[in-house]
């Protein structure tokens, strides 16, 4: 197999956190899959790299201001207040404010945006970051263990360099955050294969398909419990080798989240550790830029071995390394067999069982053969604020997923898969963060000025109301007085 340039980017650092006791997210599996990969003499054939941490300013590329500031200042002792009683920010208990938070997010996103500058330099084929991949986070909150989403700041940095990037996601859990943010472009296409049916985030059904520009721009493949790697890899490789021929992307980023692993303690398919990272393999063949992610994950030691085994992958050396583990500093943990290995159990395959496998790959297949040849990328505004890059469609047409659609999202927990209910109007009532997509200033062409939405037109005031408009001149706008609300909300000039 053709030797691939390697970037491997780990910070020590990172097994540090916690994200506190009991909780099903342990930071410590990213120590523990690099020291495997340094047992297994892996480390010397790669160029391996302590990333550069994100800053605010860089994370702010996605997310709101006021989200960032909220994360680089909130501590365990302050969260209540800062959250407004569990009602911004940090909602429900699967994200909690641990020591240390915004430090954590800071290494995760910084791997994955120095894994994608160094794809855009050139200096690799292939970059690792097992830190990243936490694709829940939301443009202005934490969702599904996810604070910041550093897989979307690291295709924003790929989008600079390539004129369209692929993004395919093997989380057992939609990639709802990823989606949400590409889902008006096609510059970035998303296709997740995930677990569809009362089971968190609630979304990715094949009807969510983009809007706008970004129609049929994003592929979803709904699956339900039990999937084998026989059966994944039916569905897997006719869809993906489909979206290489269309698309044709310059470089690809793969979320290899290990929680659709068989036996793992939040999902619920049923793949090994090889069928796993076959899905590295197919991809590293089409010798296409690469991008390797984390994700879930919640059984330490299958996560720790499927990592290793998908470094191996993409180093193309899977074939040489011994099934039987090497000494190290967690060996203990691999008991009882001690092998790199992750077997299948004895899970029905529902989508086996009523044949709605077939039915999902042919209406992936279908959509994707209405898709023109690939999208060519002209001169435009670099991507920033706008992850969708702009849409045809009108302002009230367009998805928004920061601020008309904030009351009316669906909330779940990870950790129970049920509807979160949260009411906006606790404590300081709902976020009036940044709208990018809608504004209330109108040009008033009767006037030649700018006015806003909620300001009564003069014309259309009674003789009365118009003198105690009047009157107000100077004390007040004419529809009142602007709060601090209105300025926030984009409403004011």
């Amino acid at each position: 197999m053709s030797k691939r340039r390697v970037a491997y980017y780990y910070d020590g650092d990172t097994g540090s956190y916690t994200y506190g006791l009991g909780h099903p997210m342990k930071p410590h599996r990213m120590r523990v899959t690099h020291d495997l990969v340094s047992a297994y003499g892996m480390l010397e054939k790669m160029h391996v790299l302590r990333p550069k941490r994100a800053t605010p300013e860089v994370m702010t590329a996605f997310h709101t201001d006021e989200y960032i500031h909220f994360l680089n200042r909130v501590t365990p002792e302050t969260a209540e207040e800062l959250t407004y009683h569990g009602t911004r920010f940090l909602m429900g208990e699967d994200n909690p404010a641990f020591e240390g938070v915004f430090e954590f997010c800071s290494i995760s996103a910084g791997g994955s945006i120095s894994a994608a500058q160094r794809i855009s330099s050139g200096a690799a084929d292939i970059a690792i970051n097992w830190a990243g991949g936490l694709h829940h986070a939301k443009k202005r909150e934490a969702s599904g263990f996810c604070y910041i989403n550093d897989i979307v700041l690291g295709i924003l940095e790929l989008l600079r360099i390539y004129p369209r990037v692929l993004y395919i996601d093997i989380d057992c859990h939609h990639g709802d955050g990823v989606e949400e943010a590409f889902y008006t472009t096609d510059r970035v296409m998303t296709c997740s294969f995930h677990k569809f049916g009362e089971y968190f985030p609630g979304t990715g059904t094949q009807e969510d398909r983009g809007r706008g520009k970004g129609r049929n721009y994003t592929v979803n493949i709904p699956l339900k419990d039990g999937i084998t790697d026989e059966a994944f890899k039916r569905v897997f490789e006719p869809i993906i080798n489909k979206i290489m021929e269309v698309y044709r992307p310059g470089a690809v980023v793969l979320q290899c989240g290990a929680d659709s692993l068989a036996g793992d303690k939040l999902g619920c398919f049923n793949l090994t550790m090889n069928g796993h990272a076959h899905c590295v393999q197919y991809l590293r063949a089409f010798n296409v830029p690469l991008i390797l992610l984390g994700g879930g994950g919640y059984t330490v030691k299958n996560v720790a071995r499927t990592w290793t085994y998908e470094t191996a992958c993409a180093l193309g050396i899977q074939d040489d390394i011994d099934p039987n583990l090497p000494w190290n500093e967690y060996f203990e943990w691999f008991g009882p067999r001690y092998r790199l290995e992750v077997p299948e159990n004895n899970m029905d395959d529902l989508n086996v069982r009523d044949g709605s496998l077939d039915k999902v790959r042919a209406t992936a297949l279908q959509q994707l053969s209405q898709l023109p040849c690939a999208p060519s990328v002209g001169c435009m505004r670099c991507q920033g604020k706008e992850p969708g890059g702009g849409s045809d469609e009108s302002d009230d047409e367009r998805y928004d997923s920061d601020g008309s659609s904030y009351r009316r999202r669906k909330r779940m927990s990870i950790l129970s898969n049920r509807v979160v209910n949260v009411d906006p109007d606790v404590g300081r009532g709902p976020p009036r963060g940044r709208r990018f997509f809608k504004s209330a200033v109108r040009w008033d062409e009767t006037y030649g000025r700018v006015r806003l939405g909620k300001e009564p037109v003069l014309g259309s005031l009674s003789g009365s109301r118009l003198g105690g408009t009047m009157e107000a001149t100077g004390r007040s706008t004419p529809g009142g007085d602007v709060t601090m609300e209105d300025w926030e909300d984009g409403t004011s000039v």
